[in-house]
């Protein structure tokens, strides 16, 4: 009797099952983020016109608009200061095509022969696993001697339950502030003995994190920040973004943070980008690019 053929392998273009998302590039949960770093070759600027440069600033500065009909969701850019680079872009979108196409559009273009990429952070933004859920909000209240049968702890409760939700997605589509002052800087949580982060219980690492944030809201209203997730996407874990209305608050909410646990024994920095959130024509003209 003939053996039935054997079942052909399955192909890679094969339905996802019921409960897997399709393939795709866009994230399951959270925005596609990178930060973009970039100098002037000032050889490259000097062989070009003058007419050449200004056609090349105006052709860059729409690229960057925020408002033009590709740019990703969200988009900034700042002057950085000291010579780590000239300027800065920071993009966000969904879509990191959307993200990686601004880039790339802007090389492409005649602004792209004397720009020379110095650095890039690419991250994920995210709902940190410390972003207390309702119930555990609560239970953080009774640890800290609040009686669950008071009005107190019912307004306090009724409050974060509130806002919750809005803090939740201000994470996952956060809106850049217009604040002039920001820095960016990654980080990594330590995994050496005896200072590994990854060690901890997670109800440790969870009061590690409210201490540090509880320092950082000290600084509501002076200085807003967003983190992003870059594990596995990047070679550090996280990025911080902070901006300020002035820039010494920058300074001394990093100075101020450095003394939590969290930060003191258990985080690495790698290396910080300060600048001046400024529209793209007024960085060209701030660094000399083309004439006033």
């Amino acid at each position: 009797m003939a053996q039935p053929a054997p079942a052909a392998p399955p192909s890679p273009h094969h339905a996802a099952p019921a409960d897997q998302p399709e393939p795709g590039v866009e994230p399951s949960i959270g925005w596609h983020v990178s930060h973009f770093f970039y100098r002037f070759d000032r050889a490259v600027l000097d062989s070009m016109t003058t007419k050449e440069r200004s056609q090349a600033v105006v052709e860059a500065a729409a690229v960057l608009d925020p408002a033009a009909p590709a740019a990703p969701a969200r988009l900034q850019t700042w002057l950085v200061a000291g010579q780590k680079a000239d300027f800065a872009v920071l993009a966000m979108d969904p879509s990191p095509l959307a993200v990686e196409g601004l880039q790339q559009r802007l090389l492409a273009g005649p602004l792209g022969r004397p720009l020379v990429p110095t650095a890039s952070f690419v991250s994920l933004t995210e709902v940190s696993e410390y972003l207390p859920s309702v119930e555990q909000f609560g239970e953080r209240l009774v640890a800290e001697g609040l009686d669950p049968t008071s009005d107190a702890y019912a307004a306090k409760m009724r409050g974060y339950a509130a806002r919750e939700p809005a803090m939740r997605q201000g994470r996952l589509e956060p809106e850049l502030p217009a604040w002039p002052n920001a820095c960016f800087y990654p980080m990594n949580k330590k995994r050496k003995v005896g200072e590994n982060w990854f060690s901890l219980p997670f109800a440790e690492r969870s009061r590690l994190m409210a201490e540090h944030a509880k320092s950082g809201m000290a600084f509501a209203g002076r200085v807003s920040q967003v983190i992003t997730v870059a594990v596995g996407l990047d070679d550090w874990e996280w990025g911080v973004t902070l901006w300020a209305r002035r820039p010494d608050y920058l300074k001394e909410i990093v100075y101020a943070m450095r003394f939590d646990e969290a930060s003191a024994r258990y985080a690495e920095f790698g290396p910080f980008y300060a600048g001046y959130v400024m529209p793209p024509a007024e960085i060209f003209r701030h660094c000399r690019v083309a004439a006033d």
